[in-house]
């Protein structure tokens, strides 16, 4: 009979799992220092390994004689738990045992000693699908459990999981994998079933799966049953109902010099040739976001303004969710995109059809009305370079498993805080690293594992809340939507940055500021560069606290709550 590619490439242990290394990293440790808990939570998106780590986790656990966390798979108890009729793994369906019964059967069973094997494991899948009787019911067990019993926990939607499960957890964020690492794993299973495949439609696959393994196994062996010859891009454009590169590029010529007659064409030709319309616009979403990004990062020649592209890339990914719940797709994108094309394409050049059009993007002159960057009593120094300064080497440091700490501290107003801020600002720019800023943004998901922590979830998601802009050597700029929201988080900025760098293990000096302030920054460093100019590194200054006059406790506390004008002293 034949195995499906994700079934036969399912990893068997620890060593075959990719893209969750710090999870594998814990759960090998664990099992080595016999010091594992008796519930888990793995959460995460489909198809990124959250059973597969739990079924590894639940054989080696077991085994008699593991070597460093990892199984020997030679012991009885081994032999036992790889084998499929294994009785002491129990792997439930939430989704189809959601009921207060079925949970209340699993607790009687529970008492009962493992038959072969040392620890007695359940793993339920879409645990969010249990109803709330049934995790009333499950809460008591899942608290004080018999000593050979331990729980896994998997789910998709972790919001749906009462905290009062959550708490009794150890939870385990399983995260997108990436592109690089889907594409060289399709690249193995090619290889080893000998399968003819073009290295573009394995980058589609990769890219179209959205960090999930399992559904790029699932496209892959769509593809080798489409056809017996070698896979092609066309084939594999025909088989999941998108366009090629050449017509997204005559589509987006279309729309943005204003060509109404062909921009509907071009939808109706997609429409009756059988294309999925919800799929192409996916693809035309992730089409522009590459226009902008090339523009910004390599210069790349394109044909229409920057400002109006953006403008379009930020409009089409809100209206996506509008346009997968529409009943009729192909009128509402019509619909959308003619009210575009009538509100924004008013001053593009326009040119005949036939004939490519290249308009040249003019330099955008900023007027600033004040520099809320610069520091009150010193000027940024800024120097001419004929040469790109060398990016700062940065040292990796090897992961450290995270300790709680009292991060919290509580500290007066900082008098000094718009002077920090602003040379924080600088100075990541001034030692500003793509390659740090790579890192950080995989440092961001170490943060997800404690959003739920009682003492500092409500710090983590503030965190996770913002985006990050610029990383340098020593700081790292973030920023949020409003500058109210900036506000809040600047009041707690030396809780937010102990809490990132306690997590990440990194020594950042964080710096807060809006999105709208960001886009005037962003335009001045990119000015800059252009005219080789560099930013000047420079020291930043102890923080100078407000001093807190009455010594009283009480009083204190009671001012920082409710103010002075309210509070009266006697």
């Amino acid at each position: 009979m034949y195995h499906a590619l994700y079934r036969k490439y399912r990893p068997m242990d620890f060593d075959s799992v990719v893209g969750q290394d710090a999870i594998i990293k814990t759960l090998k440790n664990s099992i080595k220092n016999n010091n594992f808990t008796h519930a888990y939570l793995f959460f995460g998106p489909r198809g990124t390994g959250k059973t597969t780590v739990s079924k590894i986790f639940a054989r080696n656990v077991n085994c008699l004689s593991p070597v460093d966390g990892v199984a020997c798979q030679k012991c009885s108890a081994c032999e036992v738990s790889f084998s499929h009729d294994c009785v002491d793994i129990l792997e439930i369906d939430a989704a189809s045992n959601n009921g207060v019964n079925e949970i209340r059967e699993l607790r009687n069973n529970v008492n009962l000693v493992p038959s072969e094997l040392k620890y007695k494991v359940y793993i339920i899948d879409e645990v969010h699908m249990l109803s709330d009787a049934a995790f009333n019911a499950l809460l008591k067990t899942l608290e004080e459990p018999p000593e050979h019993v331990i729980f896994i926990l998997a789910t998709t939607d972790p919001q749906k999981v009462p905290e009062t499960i959550i708490s009794r957890c150890q939870c385990f964020s399983f995260k997108r994998i990436p592109d690089s690492v889907i594409r060289e794993r399709l690249d193995m299973v090619c290889k080893k079933e000998k399968i003819k495949i073009e290295p573009e439609v394995l980058d589609r696959i990769a890219m179209l799966s959205d960090g999930g393994l399992r559904d790029a196994l699932g496209m892959l062996d769509k593809m080798v049953s489409y056809t017996d010859d070698k896979i092609t891009l066309d084939d594999f454009n025909d088989v999941n109902g998108i366009v090629s590169d050449q017509d997204l590029n005559a589509f987006m010529e279309a729309i943005m010099t204003g060509n109404i007659k062909k921009v509907l064409s071009l939808i109706d030709s997609f429409h009756h040739s059988g294309k999925n319309l919800i799929q192409i616009m996916i693809q035309f979403v992730n089409y522009t976001r590459n226009m902008v990004v090339d523009y910004y990062l390599s210069n790349k020649e394109i044909f229409v303004p920057i400002e109006l592209l953006q403008e379009f890339v930020n409009l089409l990914n809100e209206k996506m969710n509008d346009i997968k719940k529409s009943s009729n797709t192909k009128v509402y994108i019509e619909m959308f995109l003619l009210k575009f094309m009538n509100d924004s394409i008013k001053n593009v050049q326009k040119e005949p059809v036939d004939k490519k059009i290249i308009i040249e993007e003019k330099p955008v002159v900023v007027e600033k009305k004040e520099e809320i960057m610069e520091p009150k009593k010193e000027e940024r120094k800024v120097e001419k370079i004929d040469e790109k300064i060398d990016p700062i080497p940065t040292e990796v440091e090897e992961e450290i498993p995270y300790q709680p700490v009292d991060m919290i501290r509580s500290v007066p107003n900082i008098l000094n805080l718009d002077e920090v801020m602003s040379i924080r600002i600088n100075n990541s720019f001034a030692t500003a690293d793509k390659n740090l800023l790579k890192e950080e943004m995989n440092n961001f998901e170490l943060l997800k594992d404690f959003s739920f922590d009682q003492k500092i979830g409500y710090l983590v998601n503030s965190i996770l809340d913002s985006k990050i802009r610029v990383v340098g050597k020593n700081d790292m700029i973030i920023s949020y939507d409003s500058d109210a929201i900036v506000d809040q988080n600047l009041v707690n900025i030396v809780s937010l940055n102990d809490v990132y760098n306690e997590i990440t293990k990194s020594n950042k000096n964080i710096a807060i500021i809006s999105d709208s302030r960001w886009e005037n920054l962003k335009n001045e460093y990119i000015e800059n560069l252009k005219n080789h100019v560099s930013y000047e590194l420079k020291k930043e200054p102890d923080l100078v606290l407000e001093e807190i006059k009455n010594d009283d406790i009480i009083s204190n506390s009671a001012i920082s709550l409710f103010g002075e004008d309210i509070v009266e002293i006697e």
